[in-house]
């Protein structure tokens, strides 16, 4: 693979004719936009291939958290391949097919049950901030750029990934986004809450404090990590389509759980648990 990802990523799995890669590393799993030519703009292929990588981290025990992330230093994700829409997005049906796929993808990453975090450097723009918005978590750079230019190009944009925006910096900031269709700072993100937290552009920085950060979150109880994030996936749902009861019997088995004994006995005994996600 003779890509700047690959260089940095020699254990690295290809798919997508090399435009997407998968790692894993100790209990983190690692997807990977490697299509730098074009800033990591994503293809249809591409979209499909991510979802079979997370088919892979979430069948796998040992990965707890996974990072999503763009190689080559100057891109998350930059958006939908334009240069591919004659062929994937050229009329209606087309439109539709693409649509659905890339909304399958959105809704895979969404939905994942474990933790993820954009690791994010550089733009951050289209259907990159729409991938963003999928993951739990997302951390960036202070040169990071973010942008839906939808507007500029007379896409429309659909309720799902409109509302995942709206879900996490409110409406208000979400129309300033696409009514201006304007690049905005990582500042600017972490004042609309749509970044987490804000590192240095040194090299190395930001991966060396994702890691450690998706290390915190690997070593700490999965079963009450895993009733979090649905319970939260609940709150965030319409009252009627709410699943209380899912809700309660995942928080019931935390207390039901080793790990439960585990915690209780390391705070006595002022060691770091050992929990195993039984």
């Amino acid at each position: 693979m003779n890509t700047p990802a690959a260089a940095a990523f020699p254990d690295a799995k290809s798919f997508a004719d090399n435009k997407m890669l998968s790692r894993k590393e100790g209990r983190v799993g690692y997807v990977i936009y490697n299509n730098v030519e074009k800033h990591n703009a994503v293809s249809l292929d591409m979209w499909e291939a991510a979802v079979g990588i997370l088919e892979d981290f979430r069948n796998d025990p040992n990965i707890t958290v996974v990072v999503v992330t763009g190689a080559g230093g100057k891109a998350f994700v930059s958006g939908a391949d334009i240069s591919k829409f004659e062929k994937e997005r050229s009329d209606e049906a087309a439109v539709a097919r693409y649509g659905a796929q890339v909304e399958a993808s959105y809704t895979a990453f969404h939905e994942f049950p474990k933790p993820t975090i954009a690791m994010i450097r550089g733009y951050c723009i289209g259907g990159g901030m729409g991938l963003a918005t999928c993951c739990d978590l997302r951390i960036a750079t202070e040169g990071s750029k973010f942008g839906v230019p939808a507007a500029k190009l007379g896409l429309g944009y659909g309720y799902p990934g409109l509302k995942r925006l709206v879900d996490i910096v409110g409406p208000s900031f979400a129309m300033e986004i696409f009514y201006t269709a304007r690049q905005f700072t990582a500042a600017e993100a972490q004042t609309m809450g749509l970044v987490n937290r804000i590192v240095p552009d040194a090299p190395g920085e930001l991966e060396k404090y994702v890691k450690d950060y998706a290390e915190v979150i690997a070593g700490n109880a999965p079963l009450t990590i895993k009733a979090v994030k649905a319970t939260v996936a609940q709150v965030m749902k319409e009252d009627s389509k709410k699943d209380i009861a899912k809700s309660q019997a995942l928080v019931e088995a935390c207390f039901k759980s080793n790990d439960y004994q585990e915690g209780r006995k390391a705070f006595m005994e002022k060691r770091k648990p050992v929990f195993t996600g039984t």
